[in-house]
């Protein structure tokens, strides 16, 4: 019984034990939109700026990974990682309070642990770095937000509003309106962030928040 455990557990998968053999940085954020907004938006600012990685590029070639951990989870995944002994850079949506102090908390803990960098959004979510031309450009939408704005529940509510919604917006179940939400959250992390270009970022981002995480990223890769 014992020869059989060994040789068992001593068969690596073919495809995925090269790959996590040479990962050099975990990305870990909230959710799948966070992944897909990091994707794109690093596209494009490293075709203008080849020093910046191209975090899609980096995952396919197996030296990066995304882990989407949910919200809720930031403060517990601030050291659940640390066993792997790899490098960690982890990104926290500002949100609201007490949801800001939370992660707050999560990204200095985070920050204490060598090897690992982790930052907050400047902007309630990573939505709000989309420029309003871009969200136009994707759907043809006109909406006016700031950086602590719930931007997916504008962008759903001004839908539902065009599309000649029957009911008040507060009327509506609130599961129907987490749907409509969620489905604004994802063409706001997806379609308008491949709208963008580095000059919106410029504009819709003037402390550059983004190349900042980008920059951090790079570094752990380099060192």
């Amino acid at each position: 019984m014992h020869t059989h455990c060994c040789t068992h557990t001593a068969v690596a998968d073919p495809v995925t034990a090269p790959a996590a053999s040479h990962v050099q940085v975990l990305v870990v954020v909230e959710g799948v939109n966070d992944v897909e907004f990091l994707r794109r938006i690093s596209r494009i600012v490293h075709a203008a700026n080849a020093t910046l990685p191209d975090l899609g590029a980096l995952e396919l070639e197996g030296r990066l990974i995304f882990l989407p951990v949910g919200g809720s989870d930031m403060a517990v995944w601030s050291r659940r990682l640390a066993p792997l002994a790899l490098r960690e850079f982890h990104l926290a949506d500002r949100d609201v309070p007490p949801l800001t102090e939370e992660h707050q908390a999560a990204v200095e803990e985070v920050n204490r642990r060598p090897g690992c960098i982790a930052a907050l959004t400047g902007k309630r979510h990573t939505e709000n770095y989309v420029h309003a031309q871009a969200i136009f450009q994707a759907r043809g939408l006109h909406v006016e937000f700031g950086s602590d704005h719930d931007l997916p529940e504008l962008v759903a509510r001004r839908t539902y509003e065009l599309l000649g919604g029957q009911h008040h917006w507060d009327d509506i179940p609130s599961r129907k309106r987490r749907q409509m939400k969620h489905r604004a959250k994802r063409w706001l992390n997806t379609d308008a962030v491949d709208a963008m270009t580095t000059d919106l970022l410029a504009a819709q981002d003037p402390d550059g928040d983004v190349c900042s995480w980008l920059e951090a990223i790079h570094w752990l890769m380099d060192s």
